[in-house]
């Protein structure tokens, strides 16, 4: 008999069992933030993440869609959003995750690596600090064609994708009692 690293070799102990997230989310609540910068691209991702949400059971009224000039402004409005508290009997976080949509085309200067290396930062860090999940679906592209693939032109849209990787880790969140 061979027993894989991840399998006990006592009986009784059995297998570890693993907690995945569910995509069935009906009752949570999530904000969408995007930019407006690039709305070509933006407005697909954006529908994208409402479709994903929609799907999965979110109720129109519990999406929240804030819309910010550019990418630069996505981490100050998640981190915003997810501070915010409800009360509903106890004190709790008003949004079970957050969504972020934006693109960043790569120009013939610095400026796109700066402000790339920031966004992900402060997304990472709202999401580390205030424990809610934010799900990254800021597109990096080389030109306007990978992002009009990637905000479902020819297949996939990445804020379908975004929304469904929140969906999941807000479900784990809940799981595991954060």
């Amino acid at each position: 008999m061979t027993i894989g690293f991840w399998e006990w070799d006592d009986p009784v102990k059995g297998k570890p069992v693993a907690i995945e997230g569910d995509l069935i989310a009906t009752g949570m609540k999530f904000a969408i933030v995007v930019a407006r910068w690039n709305a070509v691209i933006t407005d697909r991702l954006l529908q994208g993440s409402l479709d994903g949400l929609l799907r999965s059971g979110v109720s129109r009224s519990d999406i929240e869609i804030v819309r910010v000039p550019g990418c630069w402004e996505i981490p100050s409005a998640a981190r915003t959003l997810a501070e915010q508290k409800r009360f509903d009997g106890i004190e709790q976080k008003r949004f079970d995750g957050i969504i972020t949509l934006g693109l960043l085309l790569r120009g013939e200067t610095a400026h796109y690596e700066a402000i790339y290396n920031e966004v992900a930062r402060g997304i990472g860090q709202s999401q580390q600090e205030t424990g809610i999940p934010h799900a990254f679906g800021v597109l990096t592209c080389e030109t306007l064609e990978q992002a009009l693939d990637r905000a479902g032109v020819k297949a996939g849209n990445k804020g379908f994708e975004a929304a469904i990787a929140a969906i999941e880790m807000a479900s784990i969140r809940k799981k595991v009692g954060a």
